[in-house]
């Protein structure tokens, strides 16, 4: 899969920063923090993008991969006011060891962007059968997320190998949601969940990824470019 990136640098004291985004905005892509859980809403091009960042995190840990999405209109039906706040996010290998804290006034800086194109295996290629899933629910295992809040995004901090098995949960729904709601028009829902029984989750909350092709009119459907939705 081919995947059109930018690549922003900014620099907070001596240290210089990398930030990578989607080129294009992922318009009907949304975020939702319910409190105990996160549902994330997509269709089948933002599904197919974010597991492609997903697994980009995972393998590029100089560089933080974020998402803008806080600022799209929500799918039809899904609330979006104040109690349920919609969010933006970031991905971060655990080795940058960057503090949240630090996104509001990294954001703020970044510049323009230099466009790129990277080539990652195709989703349909990816062999799972490699992953112990018993192992995850060793002690010992350290390939975990662990999420903090901050300036209206989300962060996921992980290592390469669980950014690596979980990518396919975005390609399940790329792959299948599309067809799943067509044939079932009495059950439309199609999800894939990270669960908290997984063995994937340290300190964070399940996320909910669903697929949806009702998002009402495309002239409120979200900003024009990654970085409108990034201040």
């Amino acid at each position: 899969m081919k995947l059109a990136i930018t690549i922003h640098r900014a620099r907070l004291g001596p240290t210089e920063f990398k930030v990578i985004r989607p080129a294009h905005p992922l318009v009907h892509a949304v975020l939702i923090d319910r409190d105990r859980w996160l549902d994330v809403f997509l269709d089948q091009d933002a599904a197919q993008r974010v597991g492609a960042l997903w697994e980009l995190a995972g393998s590029s840990p100089r560089s933080l991969v974020h998402v803008p999405m806080r600022r799209n209109h929500a799918p039809t039906g899904q609330p979006s006011g104040d109690a349920e706040r919609q969010l933006d996010l970031v991905l971060v290998h655990h080795s940058l060891q960057f503090a949240p804290s630090r996104w509001k006034e990294l954001r703020g800086r970044l510049d323009r962007g230099r466009p790129q194109t990277v080539t990652l295996a195709d989703a349909a290629g990816i062999d799972e059968s490699g992953i112990d899933h018993e192992a995850r629910h060793y002690r010992e295992n350290r390939d975990l997320f662990h999420q903090h809040l901050h300036a209206e995004t989300l962060f996921m901090t992980g290592s390469a190998a669980v950014f690596r098995d979980t990518a396919p949960h975005f390609h399940d729904v790329a792959r299948n949601g599309p067809g799943h709601t067509p044939a079932r028009p009495g059950d439309s829902h199609f999800c894939s969940t990270l669960h908290a029984n997984a063995g994937i989750l340290g300190n964070a909350r399940e996320i909910h990824l669903q697929y949806c092709d009702d998002w009402g009119s495309p002239s409120t459907a979200g900003p024009a470019s990654p970085e409108l939705a990034a201040g």
